[in-house]
């Protein structure tokens, strides 16, 4: 064989190498490319159309939704209560929605006006992107606007940095917040919601969280605001919010969008109309409009199938009938007096509104027990019976009722006084009539 067909060979092996490590490194690069999506990457465009559509969708009166996401959940904020759950206390990825718990800790944690000096780590930051550069000047405030309306993950990492020193630091931050809320199914690894096995949370909790953060003044704010201008090193930037919900869908005021490959799209969502107030939250839908469908059905719902009822009223009033009815109901063995001072336990009211199914509103009860005899003497704050509030078949919560004033055991004085009262009063009633004299 010639010595030329060797070298032909060994050259075309070669180029097929570096031809194979090329395609290699493509494959991975794209992999990669692939998880780092996070939050509305305009390569999932929702219509006006769509849009459109999308908000007009409702459900008949009574009817239970029938959603896309894997995990939902509705939240009544005035009680806590869930009006409507699938998959609700499942854990799974959350993705960006990830930022509420970031902007929360770094609210409660910074200055707003702090200026802060971005890194390289946090500029290179993949993803949805607020688009900063290191050593790009910022204040606190502009990149929790950058955060929660573009949803950057760049500026998740800056003030996760700027807080915490480090991710790491941070995410440490943001478990210690998890864990004082009560959040025993919910752990964070990042600041921004990048897929992760160690990061997720469930539909229920990431509502209590929202909830939380809504309290806060700065944070509601930020979240309900549909456009801003920001700046960075001096120059303005306008921001528009990823909530397609949010100025588009009535009593629509937060709450925050999400999407990576492995959460897919997610929406919590806060929405009042008159005094109900809930929170919605959409986790794993396929696509971005499943998740607009899924939530306008969920708050259609709930708005067409629930009023608010003023349960601390309606209790307080229950109450006051039943100890004007039984005051002289009482009897106290040997006692000083027969009254009780009847109190409710009112502070242990965990909510003053509920949210209740309209159909069940005939079904709301406080069921009363009770003590009516006692043997002298009866100490005050016992307690002497307990008022139970329920719907239907269902107990939400029960109050303790106590005798507000102590009543003491007769001595002999009080039977000698008993005695000669008694003695006194025959006395008076056996006298002869002076009309006849």
């Amino acid at each position: 064989i010639p010595m030329c067909a060797f070298e032909r060979s060994e050259k075309g092996m070669e180029f097929f190498m570096k031809f194979l490590k090329i395609i290699f490194i493509l494959i991975i690069l794209l992999s990669s490319f692939s998880h780092v999506y996070a939050d509305d990457i305009s390569y999932e465009i929702l219509s006006e159309e769509d849009l459109k559509n999308s908000l007009e969708v409702s459900t008949e009166a009574d009817e239970i939704p029938n959603i896309n996401a894997r995990h939902a959940v509705i939240l009544d904020r005035n009680s806590l209560t869930v009006l409507y759950g699938k998959n609700e206390n499942e854990q799974c990825k959350m993705a960006s929605t990830t930022k509420i718990m970031t902007a929360i800790v770094v609210i409660e944690n910074s200055n707003l006006a702090d200026k802060v000096t971005v890194s390289s780590k946090a500029a290179g930051t993949g993803g949805s992107r607020l688009g900063l550069s290191t050593n790009d000047q910022i204040t606190v405030e502009d990149l929790l606007y950058g955060l929660m309306l573009c949803s950057g993950n760049d500026a998740a990492v800056a003030l996760a940095e700027f807080v915490g020193g480090n991710v790491s630091g941070f995410a440490d931050m943001m478990n210690s917040k998890a864990t004082s809320l009560g959040l025993v199914n919910t752990h964070f690894v990042t600041p921004h919601g990048l897929d992760n096995d160690d990061h997720y949370t469930t539909a229920y909790e990431l509502s209590l969280l929202a909830d939380y953060a809504l309290k806060n003044d700065i944070f509601k704010n930020i979240v309900g605001t549909k456009s801003h201008q920001i700046s960075i090193n001096g120059n303005s930037k306008t921001l528009s919010n990823t909530n397609e919900l949010l100025g588009n869908l009535s009593g629509v005021y937060g709450v925050k969008t999400g999407f990576t490959n492995g959460a897919n799209r997610c929406l919590v969502t806060s929405t009042k109309r008159d005094n109900l107030d809930i929170i919605c939250v959409v986790l794993g839908c396929d696509t971005k409009k499943n998740r607009t469908q899924d939530s306008t059905k969920l708050i259609s719902y709930a708005f067409d199938n629930f009023t608010v009822v003023d349960v601390k009223s309606m209790i307080l009033n229950n109450f006051e009938d039943l100890k004007s009815e039984n005051s002289n109901s009482f009897f106290i063995n040997k006692g000083c007096s027969q009254n009780l001072d009847m109190k409710l336990d009112i502070d242990s009211i965990p909510y003053s509104l509920l949210a209740v199914n309209k159909n069940n509103l005939n079904s709301i009860n406080t069921l009363i027990s009770c003590n009516f005899s006692f043997e002298a003497p009866v100490s005050a704050n016992l307690q002497i019976g307990t008022l139970t509030f329920k719907i239907k078949d269902t107990e939400y919560f029960t109050l303790k009722i106590f005798n507000g004033t102590e009543v003491l055991k007769k001595n002999t004085w009080n039977y000698f006084s008993s005695f000669i009262l008694n003695f006194s009063n025959y006395l008076q009633f056996d006298k002869p009539s002076n009309s006849f004299l």
